[in-house]
C-alpha cells in the first residue's frame, strides 16, 4: 500500500481460517465463514492494538513482538468461531475455545522444537566449530525444514482448501488497496501472492535469526541455548519491522531480494480461490471496515 492509499484507506490484514477468513483493521476484527448450510456467517469484534494504548509497546521491534502475541490470540478466537460454525449440525458440539487454544499451543511448541531446536542439534552433530559457518548451516537446516514442511502440507487436500482461502484473502486486500472497493470480478484480477503475508514473515524470521545468532556465536552450554530461544521475540520484532518497511515504496525497492523467497513460497500457501471463497473474504473485509465496498 502506498502512503497515499494508506491515508485514504485504513490498513487491513487478514488470515485464512477453516472454511473462512479473518480480517483485521485498526478498529475491528471480523471473521467470515461458511456454515454447513453454505451461508456466510460473520462475527465482528472491536479492536484496538496494545501498541496504540500504551506508548512503550509501540516502540519499533517491541511493537512487532506485541503484534505477534495479539495475532496469535485473535487467530485462536477466529479458529474457535470457525470450528463452531463448521460443526453446528445437530448432535455435534465441535471444538471448544480452550481445546482450540491448546491445539495451537501444542503446534507452536512442536514448531519451536522442529524449526529451532532440531536444526541446532543437527548442526552441533556435524561438529562445526566456526561460529559464522555454524550459524549459516543452522539457518540452512531451518530454512530447509520450513520449505519442506510447507511443500508437504500443501499436498494435503484439507490444507489446500485453507490455502485457497488464503489466496482469496490476498486477492481481496490487493483489490481494496488498489481500487478502494472490491467485487468478486475485481478481486479475481489480482495475484494470490502478497508481500505482507505470514509466509513472507516466516522466511524473514529465518533470515533475521541467522544474522542475530551469528552475533551470539556457537552455543556451548544449556544457558547458551536458552538465550537463543529468549531472543525469538526480538527476531519476530525485527522481522515485523522489515515487513513494514518492505511495503513502503522508498524502502521496498531495496528489500525486494529479502521478500522474494516469501513470495515464491506463496505458490504453495496461497492458491487460486473459487468465487465462493472470494465472497467470504469480501464479507470479512466489509465487516472489518464497517463500510459497504461492493459496487451495485
Amino acid at each position: 500500500m502506498s502512503d497515499g492509499e494508506a491515508r485514504m484507506h485504513p490498513h487491513v490484514g487478514g488470515q485464512a481460517v477453516i472454511e473462512g477468513v479473518m480480517m483485521r483493521s485498526p478498529t475491528r476484527v471480523a471473521t467470515a465463514v461458511r456454515n454447513p448450510h453454505r451461508e456466510i456467517v460473520i462475527k465482528t469484534e472491536p479492536y484496538e492494538s496494545l501498541t496504540k494504548r500504551h506508548r512503550l509497546l509501540g516502540i519499533p521491534v517491541i511493537r512487532g513482538a506485541v503484534a505477534l502475541v495479539e495475532t496469535f490470540v485473535i487467530a485462536v478466537r477466529a479458529l474457535g468461531f470457525s470450528a463452531e460454525q463448521a460443526t453446528e449440525e445437530k448432535g455435534n458440539k465441535g471444538t471448544g475455545p480452550w481445546q482450540t487454544a491448546l491445539t495451537v499451543i501444542i503446534a507452536l511448541v512442536l514448531g519451536m522444537a522442529v524449526f529451532f531446536y532440531l536444526p541446532l542439534v543437527l548442526t552441533e552433530w556435524l561438529g562445526i566449530e566456526n561460529k559464522f559457518l555454524f550459524n549459516i548451516v543452522d539457518g540452512l537446516f531451518r530454512l530447509s525444514f520450513i520449505a519442506l514442511y510447507i511443500i508437504l502440507i500443501a499436498q494435503w487436500k484439507e490444507m489446500r482448501r485453507i490455502f485457497e482461502y488464503h489466496g482469496a484473502e490476498h486477492k481481496t486486500i490487493f483489490a481494496f488497496e488498489k481500487e478502494g472497493f472490491v467485487t468478486v470480478d475485481s478481486a479475481r484480477r489480482y495475484p494470490t501472492a502478497h508481500p505482507r503475508c505470514s509466509t513472507s514473515f516466516l522466511l524473514l524470521v529465518v533470515l533475521v535469526s541467522v544474522l542475530l545468532f551469528i552475533t551470539l556465536g556457537r552455543p556451548e552450554t544449556i544457558a547458551d541455548r536458552v538465550i537463543r530461544f529468549a531472543f525469538i521475540p526480538v527476531i519476530g520484532g525485527v522481522s515485523y519491522e522489515l515487513l513494514r518497511l518492505s511495503s513502503k515504496p522508498r524502502f521496498g525497492r531495496y528489500l525486494g531480494f529479502v521478500m522474494w523467497p516469501g513470495l515464491f513460497m506463496q505458490r504453495f500457501t496461497a492458491k487460486e480461490p473459487t468465487p465462493e471463497q472470494l465472497e467470504v473474504a469480501i464479507a470479512a473485509l466489509e465487516a472489518c471496515l464497517g463500510d459497504k465496498l461492493l459496487e451495485s
